[in-house]
């Protein structure tokens, strides 16, 4: 099947040059304008698409090649775009950076040409003059077809920009165009902590923050530009995955400040297969939603909220007597975490073994591939999952149900697994394989 889908990648000479800033305000400039947008993030991160989510109303993907094949990811960027006037992708970490260290496998460079989507360089111009044209002229020949056919600035001053977009024409002859500028806004600034920057709705003042960073991006950025090069994308080549229709289900959700990460795409294929997602808060709610016959524990910072979470007695009651009865459960992460004895000193669901602790430092960080000791709620002995691990707290025992490995050689043994659980570290996406949300929908059958 063909698409056609205006389209372009804003990418980043590296992580902190300002990509998700200019996303932002790129996306809320044309959301302003009365388009209908559509966002996407390069990589496994979570914390970007709420931000873009925000500001477009609507979800946004993710689009990954660690996790999917191309003709997925194609598939998956044609039903994120299907009613979109234009699509915006961000990039993650540099244009080139890959799952590994000398590698561009799975990079946004990678999504870009798999998609056929122009790119977008944002290159940080603070402090740097000349030496700005020299970063832009490496990215253009550091593979054959970059594909980077625009650059924007950020940090640059209105008295600099004319100038350099100047050079930027007459060095580059045309090959690439300079697009605008961000200046520097401090009061717009979006705050990090260790797995990026907070979440979307931790920002205090954040629809202001987005309505300046638009105007600015009115201003001095040249958005019909950015539409028009948006607009020279060729139509996206895909074929739909197809997933089976089953009798209806409930799935619960845990969907709070607490526990926020997760790729809306996997949650919504089991919605696509009859499932019905029912949200809940493990912070708030006193118990879990009745009538289920599944639940979904995903990540995000059970740590910051340990002590409130320890205080619902009746919610970590209510989560353990359900696993204990065998209800079907998936549990990621902080997911997996409050399943544990406890975070810190504060008490946790205790349906799983070993104490949560801060190690102060990312731990197994970066692309796992999850091979399956024995059969599982997911899949069969084995069989593979491609994951990703992002975190700073370990725990005494993560399991020891599947072996994780890295592409550097490096393997450890990880999840606690049974026909009716996955619970560990690694976060994993349902489109990566659908067979596995057919295992997990199935087991969720059962239990009705």
């Amino acid at each position: 099947m063909e698409k056609t889908l205006s389209r372009l990648v804003l990418a980043g000479t590296g992580s902190g040059c300002g990509k998700t800033t200019a996303a932002c305000a790129v996306l809320q400039a044309l959301v302003d304008r009365g388009l209908k947008v559509g966002a996407f993030k390069c990589g496994p991160d979570y914390i970007d698409p709420m931000f873009h989510s925000r500001v477009i109303g609507a979800k946004s993907g993710n689009l990954d090649l660690f996790f999917f094949s191309p003709p997925t990811l194609r598939a998956l960027l044609a039903r994120g775009g299907a009613d979109r006037d234009v699509a915006v992708i961000e990039g993650v970490m540099g244009y080139y950076d890959g799952m590994g260290l000398t590698t561009s496998r799975s990079s946004t460079w990678e999504t870009a040409r798999e998609t056929g989507s122009p790119a977008v360089l944002v290159v940080d111009a603070k402090g740097a003059s000349l030496s700005v044209l020299a970063v832009v002229e490496g990215f253009l020949n550091f593979q054959a077809d970059s594909g980077i056919r625009g650059v924007l600035l950020n940090r640059c001053t209105a008295g600099t920009y004319p100038a350099l977009a100047g050079a930027i024409r007459e060095r580059f002859g045309g090959r690439v165009r300079p697009l605008g500028y961000l200046p520097r806004m401090p009061d717009c600034a979006l705050e990090s902590r260790h797995l990026g920057l907070v979440t979307a709705a931790e920002v205090e003042g954040l629809r202001e923050k987005l309505h300046i960073l638009a105007r600015q991006a009115e201003e001095t950025i040249d958005m019909d530009g950015l539409l028009a090069l948006a607009e020279s994308a060729p139509p996206l080549v895909f074929e739909p995955v197809a997933l089976p229709r089953h009798e209806p289900v409930r799935i619960a959700v845990a969907r709070d400040r607490a526990f926020c990460f997760y790729y809306e795409d996997s949650l919504e294929a089991l919605e696509e297969m009859g499932a019905e997602l029912v949200p809940f808060s493990p912070l708030s709610d006193r118990t879990l939603p009745e009538d289920i016959h599944g639940l979904y524990l995903g990540g995000g910072y059970p740590e910051l909220y340990a002590r409130e979470l320890s205080r619902n007695e009746s919610m970590r009651a209510a989560v353990r007597e359900a696993l204990e009865g065998g209800l079907p459960c998936i549990a990621e992460c902080g997911g997996f975490m409050y399943l544990t004895q406890a975070i810190g000193e504060e008490p946790m669901a205790g349906f799983l073994p070993g104490k949560c602790r801060d190690n102060g430092r990312l731990t197994r960080f970066g692309y796992v591939t999850l091979r399956a000791k024995k059969d599982n709620l997911l899949c069969r002995a084995g069989e593979e999952i491609p994951a990703h691990e992002f975190h700073h707290w370990d725990v005494g025992d993560p399991g020891g149900d599947f072996t994780a490995g890295k592409l550097n050689g490096r393997r450890w043994d990880c999840v606690f697994a049974t026909d009716r659980l996955y619970a560990g570290y690694p976060h994993f996406h349902f489109y990566a394989n659908p067979r596995f949300a057919e295992r997990f929908y199935d087991a969720c059958v059962k239990e009705k």
